[in-house]
């Protein structure tokens, strides 16, 4: 017998519902009286075809409600399943500003973030800190780590830059995207790192203004090349570049200013520092976002 998707079983070595009439009856000390001679045949009767549960209709449906289990279109209830029905995620709005007239942080307000910064910038654990430090729900999309689920045919950069690497980014940042917008309509903040060029505004910038929306928030993190390249070196795996790749990639992250952007130098700032900076100039992003 068919059951609903969804739908509980029945208990193990019991007759399903519908069938009681051919079950076989237990034997033992307690069973009834054997069944006597059987007399002649009489005609036979309509068939009584097995009733299947009755599904409960809707809210608000007036038409008829299908009668057997397997023709059943309506999902079970939470009660059953433990799912809970979740709103769409659309394109980020801009944030609306905050009621104080020089605000010094972002309270409450639910907000998406770029953290924007070359490796070894810090910028993953500044972001990562300052997500689990605010006052309400929010969490932190690292995009290397969406971009290293792909296990079996990784493409690393590192081996050198392809057609392939450059899919997977581009796949790693729709994904991050997609991410970003259901924790925003589920009322929850996010904040994405991700090394972002400026001289590739089409496949950086514009890429997560199309992925996420217009109220996604930039800020880049950049301190001196003497500090990043300290900081990568206490990198491991494939995370650690080379000397000439991090200051090839710290002159490229140079053209950020003169950009509009807002750029915060954690040269001389630990992470809760860089992280209260950050909170203080989202704070100014959401009071006059910038042109991007």
């Amino acid at each position: 017998m068919q059951h609903a998707v969804g739908a509980p079983l029945p208990p193990p070595q019991r007759p399903a519902a519908g069938w009681a009439h051919g079950a076989p009856q237990p034997a033992g000390p307690h069973a009834g009286p054997p069944p006597g001679p059987a007399g002649p045949p009489g005609p036979p009767g309509p068939p009584h075809p097995p009733q299947a549960p009755q599904v409960p209709a809707p809210p608000g449906w007036s038409g008829p409600v299908q009668q057997h289990a397997q023709h059943a279109s309506v999902p079970p209830g939470r009660e059953i399943t433990g799912h809970v029905q979740l709103p769409p995620g659309g394109p980020v709005p801009v944030p609306a500003p905050p009621h104080a007239a020089a605000p010094t942080d972002t309270g409450t307000t639910t907000l998406a973030v770029l953290l924007i910064g070359p490796a070894g910038a810090g910028k993953t654990t500044v972001a990562r800190h300052w997500a689990r430090h605010r006052r309400v729900p929010t969490a932190h999309i690292s995009l290397d780590d969406v971009r290293e689920w792909v296990c079996s045919g990784f493409a690393d950069p590192q081996s050198g830059w392809n057609d392939q690497s450059e899919a997977q980014y581009r796949l790693a940042r729709r994904t991050c995207g997609f991410a970003a917008r259901n924790f925003l309509a589920n009322g929850i903040s996010c904040i994405v790192d991700d090394a972002v060029f400026p001289d590739r505004p089409v496949v950086g910038l514009g890429g997560w203004k199309r992925h996420v929306g217009p109220g996604l928030l930039p800020v880049v993190i950049l301190p001196g090349l003497e500090i990043v390249l300290e900081r990568n070196a206490q990198r491991s795996g494939n995370r650690r570049l080379s000397d000439e790749e991090v200051a090839r990639i710290h002159g490229r992250m140079a053209g950020w200013y003169g950009s509009g952007l807002p750029i915060i130098d954690n040269s001389q700032y630990d992470v809760p520092t860089t992280a209260r900076v950050l909170d203080e100039v989202l704070a100014r992003s959401i009071a006059s976002p910038p042109a991007w």
